[in-house]
């Protein structure tokens, strides 16, 4: 079901002629007074010619900016192309996700080459991994539903990066986790766009297992009797509308020196119609993104186990859909959820919450040392934080390494707090609780009702725990940009890739 192809990426330090390119990419910045080219492998003679035209050439260095101009002799390529990163300065080196987003926007903008040279400033490995990451991030396409390949270019096969660093023994380890960051999340935006049709919870269920071949994980799969039987109501009170039933996928990678143990929740509903209380059909279609919590976290445990980093991690996909039917749940409606608290159903679009509950509760029963739900949750995250951050709500210890996190990943992501005072919104006259409560801050008042199903760990406190509302940044609707491709994103993979290797490090 998920088709990826990969980008072979390698480096070289001298002579760009030794490896034959189809084109050298350079990279050109928005200076205080006018576009800077930056640091490049061309003569000195080449690059102030060059350098001398940029105004000429109509190139500003805007981010995302691409012009193509003929190969030089020196470069051994038939296109030179000039790539814009953004705002630079002369006291500041350029940031890591610039570089990141520069070489992606490069690389997905020259589909249709098979093999290109990215000649951007690589002072260190950590600029070489972040060229790395880019371009293989840019290296996507999603086409397996086409009848006809007429008209679309493939992406672009082999990158070389340019950089002194060639050579050093420590850059094979660079480019590898640059290539499992970026099938990681390939993967995840290969399974967000799957349509309906084809991608529901029994075939995403299969997905699962596709994609843990060859990797020392262990899958495990609840259908829809081990769920009735074991008590998940929640994931079975939002799938029974369907006559395909839900699934809760288990994915666990248990390495023998394991230092510390993580549990990711996701959400995995395949399409959301929101059942009896239905959406308008206006981009409803865009529901089909509803499960991109669960691909995220699925990708992000075959990615540490891919990493061999010495921590226990537990993915658990809540999958459903979520339809409406004469066997949906009603408003009104009470379920029993996993671990047996109950819920009164006030609104059946508010189905996220449920089926993760059931997660999070199955969970904590392992306890680990910490919990972290990714959810398309709320319409409210995009209304507080936009189409392009996420919401990060939770224990202030998980919280704050989640955001140092994704500040080094590159991601944006946003704390916010949890009220109080939002808890009383959430009282049921008939249950424990309600599925919804105060619309205002309904963000927060979602991540609240989570948080009641986060169960002890051994010592007797509630397991620290943090929940990321991908809603709006999971699915681009919008122009392409930088790496950033239509549709499904990928996006929180790489954050928790790197939190935890941070815990990993502190520790």
């Amino acid at each position: 079901m998920v088709k990826n192809t990969e980008i072979n990426l390698s480096t070289l330090s001298r002579d760009l002629k030794k490896s034959p390119s189809d084109a050298v990419v350079i990279g050109v910045g928005q200076g205080a007074d006018g576009p800077v080219l930056l640091d490049n492998p061309l003569t000195a003679r080449s690059a102030e010619a060059l350098a001398d035209s940029l105004k000429a050439l109509g190139i500003t260095g805007a981010a995302d900016q691409l012009v193509r101009l003929p190969g030089l002799p020196e470069t051994g390529a038939g296109v030179l192309v000039l790539a814009g990163v953004g705002k630079v300065s002369a006291s500041k080196p350029l940031a890591g996700e610039a570089l990141r987003r520069a070489a992606g926007s490069a690389i997905r903008q020259l589909a249709g080459l098979a093999t290109v040279a990215l000649a951007f400033p690589t002072a260190s490995l950590a600029d070489v991994e972040a060229v790395a990451e880019g371009a293989a991030l840019g290296a996507y396409s999603f086409s397996e539903f086409r009848s006809s390949k007429d008209g679309l270019k493939d992406p672009v096969r082999n990158a070389v990066i340019f950089t002194e660093l060639a050579g050093q023994k420590e850059l094979d380890a660079v480019l590898k986790r640059a290539a499992l960051i970026g099938r990681a999340v390939n993967a995840t935006r290969s399974l967000v766009n799957q349509p309906p049709s084809h991608l529901y919870p029994e075939t995403f269920a299969e997905a699962a297992k596709e994609l843990a071949k060859g990797l020392p994980v262990k899958v495990t799969v609840w259908d829809e009797k081990r769920l009735e039987k074991e008590g998940f109501g929640g994931i079975m009170g939002v799938g029974k509308g369907s006559a395909r039933q839900p699934r809760l996928v288990k994915v666990e990678y248990s390495p023998a020196k394991a230092t510390s143990k993580i549990a990711l929740v996701g959400k995995g509903i395949t399409f959301d119609t929101g059942g009896i209380s239905i959406k308008p059909a206006l981009g409803m279609g865009d529901m089909k993104s509803d499960m991109a919590g669960a691909a995220v976290v699925l990708n992000t445990v075959l990615a540490l186990a891919g990493l061999g980093l010495p921590v226990k991690a537990t993915a658990w996909l809540c999958i459903a859909e979520n339809m409406p039917s004469g066997a949906a749940s009603r408003p009104a409606d009470v379920l029993t959820m996993f671990g047996g608290k109950t819920v009164e159903v006030l609104n059946t679009d508010a189905e996220g919450r449920l089926v993760m509950a059931d997660g999070i509760v199955a969970a904590s029963r392992e306890h680990p040392d910490a919990i972290i739900d990714v959810a398309t949750l709320t319409g409210a995250q995009l209304i507080a934080l936009g189409n392009r951050t996420a919401g990060i709500m939770g224990s202030d210890s998980v919280t704050a390494p989640l955001k140092a996190a994704a500040d080094r990943a590159g991601e944006l992501v946003w704390p916010m707090p949890l009220p109080e005072e939002l808890r009383p919104s959430l009282d049921s006259q008939v249950a424990d609780l309600a599925n919804i409560g105060e619309r205002h801050g309904g963000m927060m008042t979602a991540a609240v009702f989570l948080r009641e199903f986060v169960g002890k760990g051994k010592d007797g406190e509630q397991i620290p725990w943090a929940h990321i509302d991908i809603a709006g940044p999971s699915f681009n609707n919008g122009s392409p940009y930088g790496y950033t491709h239509k549709q499904g994103t990928g996006c929180t993979v790489r954050t928790l890739v790197a939190y935890v290797e941070d815990i990993l490090a502190a520790a």
